[in-house]
Order: C-alpha cells, then sequence, then structure tokens
C-alpha cells in the first residue's frame, strides 16, 4: 500500500505516471531502451522502454531463456477520467478568469465541483531542430482552481438532481482579472493561463508552442472504516493495476521465459491510439526482443501459441446502496480479495481456460480472489484486455480490485485486495 500511495501522489497525469513507474525500474537495475535503436539483450538481463512519454513497457530475461519460454504479460492503463485543459483556454467572464476545459473519459462530473484542483502534464517548448520539441514536465503540486457548485437558494430542485452542461457549467475558476496573480494589462488578460504556465515553467510564453495538461485533484489517499478497513484516493483506477503489474515484475524472477510489464495510456477513450493497448505496439516490442536473440518472425509466432496476457484493471463492488446494480449471484465485495471478471461479450476477456490457470494460482498461493459478472440488463464497460488481445491473439484473463464511486474525483477500494492482486502478479511472474 505504501508504494500505491506513492504513485498517488507522483502519477498525477500519464506522463508522470511514466516518470513515476520508470524512477522504481532505474531503482531495481532495469535499463532504458529506445525503439528506434538496435537492441543487445542478454539473459538475465532486465528492461524498460518510454513509448510517447504517456506509455511505457518493461520486460526481464530470464537467466536460462530460451526462445521456446512463455511470454507471459501483465498490462494496467497510465490515464484516468477527468478534465483535460483546451488550447487557448483562458476566458474572461464577470470579473472572473477561468479555463475552458474538455472531459476526458466517462468521468463522473458532479464529483469534480467544490474541489481544489491543481494541474499537471506535458508542455512543448520551440526547439533548434523542429522536428525535436523541447519537452517539460509539469506539475504545480499546490491547489489553483475550483469548479464551484451553484447555491441552493439559486437552483431550488438541485437536490433531485442537475445536469451539469461539458462546456458551461465544468468551467474553473481560475482568478479574479486585475488582481493577485491575474495580469492587470490586456495582452496578459489574454492568454493569463499562458503567462503563469510560463513562469512555472521560467520560459517565455512565446516559447510555449502546444501542452498537453490535465486537472487533478490533489487530496491524498487516506485509509479509512472503523478497522481502516478502507482506502479512499484519487486515480484509483487504474493506478492500482500499474503498481500491481510493476510490483508483481519487480519481484517476479523466473530461470525461464520472458516477463512483460505494457502500461499504456488512453484506455478511458478506447486504446485506439499510437500508445493505446489498441496499437501494434506490445507486438512490435515482444517480436524486437526475440529479434535480438536472432529468433525469426516464424518462432516469434510460435512463442506467442502459449503466451499469456493478464489485463489489470478495477472492478465494480457491490454498492449497499445500490445492490440491485450488481449482478444477483457473481458479485464483488471490499477486502474480499481481487476480482476475476467474466464477460460472454467479451467486455472482459473471457477464456475459461486462462481463467482456470489464474484460479488455480489463486488456490495455490492462498490468494483471495472473487468471480465476478455483471447484470445481464447493466453494462458494466470494458477494459484493454479483449482490446489487447485482439491485437495479440494469447490466452488473457481480466483481473483487478473491486471499487465503489468509479471513475468519481476520489475512489474507495478495500485496503487488503491491493495485497491480494499484488501476490497474484508477483507469483503469475514467478511460478
Amino acid at each position: 500500500m505504501e508504494r500505491l500511495l506513492r504513485l498517488i501522489g507522483e502519477g498525477t497525469s500519464p506522463f508522470h505516471v511514466v516518470q513515476a513507474v520508470a524512477g522504481q525500474l532505474r531503482e531495481a537495475g532495469f535499463e532504458e531502451l529506445e525503439l528506434c535503436r538496435d537492441w543487445c539483450l542478454n539473459n538475465g538481463g532486465r528492461y524498460f522502454m518510454v513509448h510517447h512519454g504517456s506509455s511505457l513497457l518493461a520486460f526481464t530475461i530470464g537467466k536460462r531463456f530460451t526462445f521456446q519460454d512463455q511470454v507471459r504479460i501483465g498490462a494496467a492503463h497510465t490515464d484516468f477520467p477527468g478534465l483535460r485543459i483546451k488550447t487557448r483556454p483562458e476566458v474572461e467572464k464577470e470579473g472572473y478568469g477561468q479555463l475552458n476545459v474538455e472531459v476526458y473519459g466517462g468521468a463522473i462530473l458532479n464529483t469534480w465541483l467544490d474541489r481544489p484542483l491543481s494541474v499537471a502534464g506535458r508542455v512543448a517548448l520551440r526547439s533548434e531542430d523542429v522536428f525535436k520539441p523541447n519537452i517539460r514536465l509539469v506539475d504545480f503540486k499546490r491547489p489553483l482552481f475550483t469548479v464551484p457548485n451553484v447555491a441552493i437558494h439559486l437552483e431550488k430542485e438541485i437536490n433531485k438532481g442537475m445536469e451539469l452542461n461539458r462546456q458551461k457549467d465544468l468551467l474553473p475558476l481560475a482568478g479574479l482579472l486585475g488582481e493577485g496573480d491575474a495580469p492587470g494589462e490586456e495582452k496578459e488578460k489574454e492568454a493569463f493561463f499562458l503567462a503563469y504556465l510560463a513562469r512555472e515553467l521560467q520560459v517565455e510564453p512565446e516559447e510555449i508552442l502546444d501542452f498537453e495538461l490535465c486537472l487533478y485533484n490533489g487530496d491524498p489517499g487516506e485509509l479509512l472504516g472503523l478497522g481502516e478497513e478502507f482506502f479512499s484516493a484519487p486515480r484509483l483506477d487504474d493506478l492500482t493495476g500499474v503498481q500491481a503489474v510493476i510490483s508483481g515484475l519487480l519481484g517476479g524472477e523466473r530461470e525461464r521465459g520472458i516477463n512483460v510489464a505494457a502500461l499504456f495510456d488512453h484506455e478511458e477513450v478506447g486504446s485506439k491510439t499510437k500508445q493505446g493497448a489498441g496499437s501494434a505496439l506490445l507486438s512490435l516490442v515482444l517480436e524486437k526482443i526475440l529479434l535480438s536473440f536472432g529468433r525469426d518472425r516464424q518462432q516469434f509466432l510460435g512463442a506467442l501459441a502459449d503466451s499469456l496476457l493478464l489485463s489489470v484493471d478495477v472492478g465494480h463492488a457491490i454498492h449497499p446502496n445500490k445492490a440491485e446494480k450488481s449482478d444477483i449471484t457473481a458479485k464483488g465485495i471490499l477486502g474480499k480479495g481481487l476480482l476475476i471478471k467474466e464477460n460472454s461479450g467479451q467486455a472482459y476477456a473471457t477464456d475459461s481456460q486462462a481463467i482456470a490457470i489464474i484460479q488455480q494460482i489463486c488456490q495455490r498461493e492462498e490468494i483471495p480472489f472473487q468471480k465476478v459478472t455483471n447484470r445481464s440488463d447493466v453494462t458494466g464497460g470494458s477494459t484493454l484486455g479483449p482490446i489487447a488481445s485482439a491485437m495479440l491473439p494469447v490466452r488473457t484473463v481480466d483481473v483487478g480490485v473491486p471499487l465503489l464511486a468509479m471513475h468519481s474525483a476520489r475512489e474507495l477500494m478495500g485496503a487488503a485486495d491491493q495485497e491480494s492482486l499484488t501476490r497474484l502478479l508477483t507469483a503469475y511472474y514467478s511460478l
């Protein structure tokens, strides 16, 4: 839980998640590679590569690895629902400075109201070589913005539910125009956020070419409950999966075979991007690993035949106030162990042979687990398992910790479930 808590604090954008994970890998002696260069790999080696800043693949080679050995993959995603800042975001209205934002993924919008919000992400700066912009990560690490609710006196029916317009109702307050950090000159007023961002980066505003910035809830994670059995925090979807995969990779050692951790961006918006699970990235990296050992494409394809993919993402727990939303028999409960998720429509990768492998690992290692499905009349969402396995057709299982308030600005899990998930990943990479 300590590693997860640290990652939640550091992983305030997909770029910062990758940066934090890369730090863990470097501390463990992993060597960084680049996809555009030749690889010289060795048995017993530990390697990782960052792809377009927000995805990361890491792998270890068994000391006695041969090309017939099994490849075991654990996958999770680095992104999370929330608000992203648009280009030219400055809005001046009624004496306030506001930001123009858009919703990223399936966020529960009203949970973003009345919270102190900060900003993190990636900024592209002017460079001498136009094909290589200067890229900087930025995290303000302090509350700057808020989206205030409307008073009940002005919206008498607000407690009956009020639909939020994504363009109108979610613009955060940034400041009072002409006061404090809001600039006083007309030229600066037109780009007050850009000017503030430039000061943070210690560059001139005209050096900023573009950015990918998200608002985030900076609340720390906290244990709660009478016995501290719950853990409440932002970004549990899917930093729980990210940390479990990396902890498992660091703790698991196989003398034979290849262990892979694949952390993809853009799961919350469909994964069909160059750094998403719906790309050829994973297949390219696996093939490059085999080619670096002198294998050919036919041997690469043969190695996939016995490979396994564990898709690690959160699942739904039964809600005590909305129990009718869960399945009548196969439902998950906080604190009772990790979920093995099944769906015959393949919203989750459902393969009885592969599930039997994971179930036996849990039983052998005495790891608490729960097998769950969605109600037949309720769509429960999907994950990267079916998408990644369509691009890389190997046996696949979807697992993860159960959550309440999934996609809220702050989510809730059972404190013990992260340990169960980490133990599964460690055993998966070890046996």
